[in-house]
């Protein structure tokens, strides 16, 4: 049978047009996200409301759900799973917080900063609880495994980034080993669970896989890009703050290759005195600037992104491959 275009042959023109084709879904998800928060204990529901409120990109679960769709899956599975990834990444977003000690989140006081390190961590805990509960009770092994391996790679991978954190040594590799873990295995699972659900090949079940690490690797790699020269208003949180705290991300990483002593001595400068004392903002994007890592940086997403396109081509036509074919697009152009 023919797949229906919820489009009527439009095409995909903007994000708007993504969400469209899974819009309905996507409420189910944040009804069931909502739901999933109540608790005897009231400060947890308290907690849950501010989170939702504080909005979000909801990227995982439109991706698990357009996953789900181009298989052909249409269960009731797909909103509960997409629930399920949306937890584990709050639960991950409260820890970072905690680590990063932020005080802002998405333009709003983080909740380690309104409620403390304690309270925040539990809760955190609590959703890492309460997502693998919800899997459970699917009834899938092979879902479950996933959940808990991808869940695991990133708590090695945040690990991994506290290890390095403040060595000037760190390579391109090594960032993208941590990268990998901590942001771009989750896209991938959400890919893998749709092909799962829709019971595709094993070789197109591995193509979406593939898709969601190299578009998760582009996402953080935009991610990297904007801490550098984002506008804070529009960001949501402080600039630069992956500098302060010791993280080094591909862009410092080339111009610590690049700007030979000069890179080096301002880098450190920042890293040392958390904070821009010595050397300001300014001097490390215009130097930045200087000499091209900015580029080349955005280059490297930029492939990222072409990969993840090819990784859709034996798939057939469809709106939902149309959605997934130019959201690296939305992905490169994204402010925040």
């Amino acid at each position: 049978m023919a797949a229906v275009d919820p489009l009527g042959g439009r095409g995909v023109a903007d994000l708007r047009d993504i969400i469209q084709l899974v819009e309905e879904d996507l409420a189910r998800v944040e009804e069931i996200f909502e739901a999933q928060f109540r608790s005897d204990v009231g400060l947890v529901g308290e907690i849950g409301r501010y989170i939702r409120e504080g909005g979000g990109k909801r990227i995982r679960p439109a991706l698990l759900l357009l996953a789900c769709r181009l298989c052909g899956y249409r269960g009731d599975r797909a909103v509960l799973l997409a629930s399920v990834v949306e937890f584990i990444h709050t639960a991950t977003l409260l820890h970072d917080d905690i680590i990063d000690e932020a005080t802002l989140r998405r333009g709003r006081r983080s909740v380690n900063s309104r409620w403390g390190n304690d309270i925040t961590v539990l809760l955190g805990d609590f959703l890492y609880t309460k997502s693998m509960s919800m899997a459970l009770s699917q009834d899938n092994l092979k879902i479950l495994r996933l959940l808990s391996d991808v869940t695991l790679r990133m708590i090695e991978g945040e690990i991994l980034e506290i290890e390095r954190n403040g060595d000037l040594d760190v390579s391109p590799e090594d960032h993208l080993d941590i990268i990998q873990r901590k942001t771009a295995q989750l896209f991938a699972a959400c890919m893998r669970i749709g092909a799962i659900l829709g019971q595709v090949s094993p070789a197109r079940e591995e193509d979406l896989a593939r898709y969601g690490l190299n578009l998760g690797t582009c996402f953080q790699m935009v991610d990297d890009l904007l801490d550098f020269t984002a506008d804070e208003k529009v960001l949501g949180k402080p600039v630069a703050s992956d500098l302060r705290e010791g993280k080094l991300t591909l862009p410092a990483i080339f111009l610590l290759r690049k700007a030979g002593s000069a890179g080096a001595d301002k880098i450190s400068a920042v890293v040392a005195d958390k904070g821009f004392a010595r050397v300001s903002r300014e001097e490390i994007v215009r130097l930045a600037r200087e000499h091209g890592v900015l580029e080349e940086a955005r280059a490297l997403a930029e492939q990222y992104a072409e990969r993840a396109r090819h990784d859709l081509a034996a798939f057939e036509r469809s709106p939902y491959r149309e959605a997934l074919s130019v959201l690296p697009d939305f992905i490169l152009a994204r402010d925040h």
